[in-house]
């Protein structure tokens, strides 16, 4: 990378990214040049011809066909290139080979969900096999969002009722930050995921298993994380204050009552029916806006939010 690449860029790490940066640069130092070029003329204009007594004059100049053909064709030479160039690099960008991994990816408020090929799902979480371009399908389940991944140079809007798409390849393995480029409402900082570029065995592994770490973590921990990272923070407090949805202090062996009439312990069974069925059983006080994660969470993960919301006395 260059002077302004490293000062002004994140790193590079895909195949499309040198190509963006290489349009983006050429175009900052024409408007470099440019600026340098008009600011000097400004100045030495203001010196050349400031008026330095009662009598003097400018010169009554109508025109001069060498420098208006100069400032015309130049500059629509430099607007032709980066037209073309521009061009070219966004058709690339948009049209995925057509031998790419694809993976179906959900926005919604406010996480980012991600089926791939065989079923399996994950939440803020995006793992995908090194090697292989990468086709990501978006939609929006509300609101307008926006899917970007600055080291890879990928952004796209991502609406409700309609299917975008972007694809990028990996230059290397690792770990790379997914935001949320369009404010989305009062969490719209909070949703964040991660692309895992993992080689064959990493990703087979995510593919059975889950992330690594799982294996580890005390169920109540895995818990406390699903809870962050599933966007059951954004509606569900953990201090007794009412949100969106109710709130899980002390929620455990309590009795719920429902808008139907009916009435149910909180234990391991409906805490599994809330999640995999928000919808069936509404909290009175409360609406029935809560998605359904069935499919979205493991067995584990699920387990881990059971043990978590027990621990919270």
């Amino acid at each position: 990378m260059n002077f302004l690449e490293r000062l002004f860029l994140p790193p590079q790490a895909s195949t499309h990214a040198k190509v963006v940066d290489d349009v983006f640069i050429f175009v900052t130092w024409v408007n470099i040049i440019f600026f340098v070029i008009v600011a000097a003329a400004a100045i030495f204009f203001v010196i050349k011809y400031k008026r330095r007594g009662p009598n003097d004059r400018t010169p009554h100049v109508t025109h001069n066909l060498t420098l208006e053909l100069v400032w015309s064709i130049i500059p629509l030479f430099i607007v032709m290139i980066i037209f073309f160039w521009g061009f070219q690099t966004y058709m690339v960008a948009r049209i995925a080979p057509n031998d790419s991994f694809e993976v179906q990816a959900t926005a919604k408020k406010w996480l980012w969900a991600f089926e791939y090929p065989d079923g399996t799902r994950s939440i803020n979480e995006l793992h995908v096999p090194f090697g292989r371009p990468v086709r990501v399908v978006l939609s929006s389940e509300d609101v307008l969002h926006a899917f970007f991944l600055k080291d890879f140079r990928v952004k796209s809007d991502v609406l409700p009722n309609r299917y975008t798409e972007v694809w990028f390849e990996a230059t290397k393995p690792g770990e790379y930050v997914l935001q949320c480029a369009e404010y989305c409402g009062k969490d719209h900082s909070r949703m964040l995921g991660k692309v895992f570029v993992d080689n064959k065995a990493d990703y087979d592994r995510f593919i059975a298993e889950g992330p690594a770490d799982w294996k580890t973590m005390p169920p109540a921990e895995l818990g406390k994380m699903t809870y962050e990272q599933a966007g059951c923070v954004s509606c569900h407090s953990l201090d007794g204050s009412k949100g969106q949805g109710p709130s899980w202090k002390g929620i455990y062996g309590s009795t719920h009552q429902f808008v139907d009439g009916t009435s149910q312990v909180v234990d391991e069974n409906y805490i599994r029916q809330s999640i995999e069925n928000p919808q069936g059983k509404i909290v009175k006080g409360y609406e029935g806006i809560m998605p359904t994660y069935q499919g979205l969470l493991r067995e584990k993960q699920i387990n881990g939010v059971i043990a978590y919301i027990k621990s919270l006395k």
